[in-house]
């Protein structure tokens, strides 16, 4: 029987699942994963994004122009499809335009891209029919707390993160409910960074041998960020299987 689990593809024992919980916004979410993201990245966000976030998919690829999966939702009237990524004038969940489309029972489909800024530049590049969609983004200005991970810019956030804030701005504008709480993505995304920090601390003080011989260690260990997660102090356990560390 395998020790994996399928669902955040993470060894059973060091499983991220027990601590998601559904965020049934009323928003369809795709994440267009890369495949260097779908198959390698043991830290990457959208997979925590996706288990939290119900109706939500995971579509791996670079090209999307002839994905099938992908110009079935494009094409279903029932949604309203936008691309969660940057632009000179993004719609935001205050754009009248945005309340005027969802206004008729369309729902909102948000095409998230799962991947570093490189690639995800090159998968917009070679996928048009993605590439010309509405970009929205946010009206706040938000700093990851992606602490072991830096970003190209300090507006950048997370996939998990971009998921998160977008919800709760679109609660502020009446368009997701106002009844639901957001947080369990948060919650889920901080336990991550909590353990993996803690782990590589266990590497770089020779307590846990590196099972990634490629990546370089830091030189120092790093202070294990305290986070408030359902009104209590974050601290995960920490496992002592090697195996279970990937």
């Amino acid at each position: 029987m395998s020790n994996l689990c399928y669902k955040c593809f993470r060894k059973k024992d060091n499983c991220y699942c027990q601590y998601a919980k559904d965020v049934d916004c009323g928003i369809k979410f795709v994440f267009l994963m890369h495949p260097k993201e779908f198959k390698y990245q043991k830290t990457g966000t959208g997979r925590l994004a996706h288990i939290c976030l119900p109706e939500s998919e995971i579509i791996m690829g670079i090209d999307f122009t002839q994905n099938q999966r992908v110009t079935e939702l494009l094409a279903d009237p029932s949604y309203y499809p936008v691309l969660l990524y940057p632009a000179e004038i993004p719609v935001t969940a205050k754009s009248p335009e945005l309340k005027e489309k969802l206004s008729t029972g369309k729902k909102l489909l948000v095409f998230v891209i799962d991947s570093t800024w490189a690639c995800s530049n090159k998968m917009i590049r070679l996928s048009p029919n993605i590439a010309n969609l509405p970009h929205i983004s946010f009206f706040g200005n938000y700093k990851s707390v992606f602490t072991f991970k830096r970003e190209p810019k300090e507006y950048c956030v997370s996939t998990i993160e971009s998921c998160y804030y977008l919800i709760k701005e679109m609660q502020t504008s009446g368009i997701a409910d106002p009844q639901i709480d957001p947080e369990p993505l948060m919650n889920v995304f901080k336990k991550m960074i909590v353990f993996q920090i803690e782990m590589e601390n266990l590497r770089i003080q020779g307590k846990l041998p590196n099972i990634h011989p490629k990546d370089s260690l830091p030189r120092k260990t790093r202070k294990v960020p305290t986070f408030e997660v359902g009104g209590l102090v974050e601290k995960s356990q920490i496992i002592s299987k090697s195996s279970d560390l990937q």
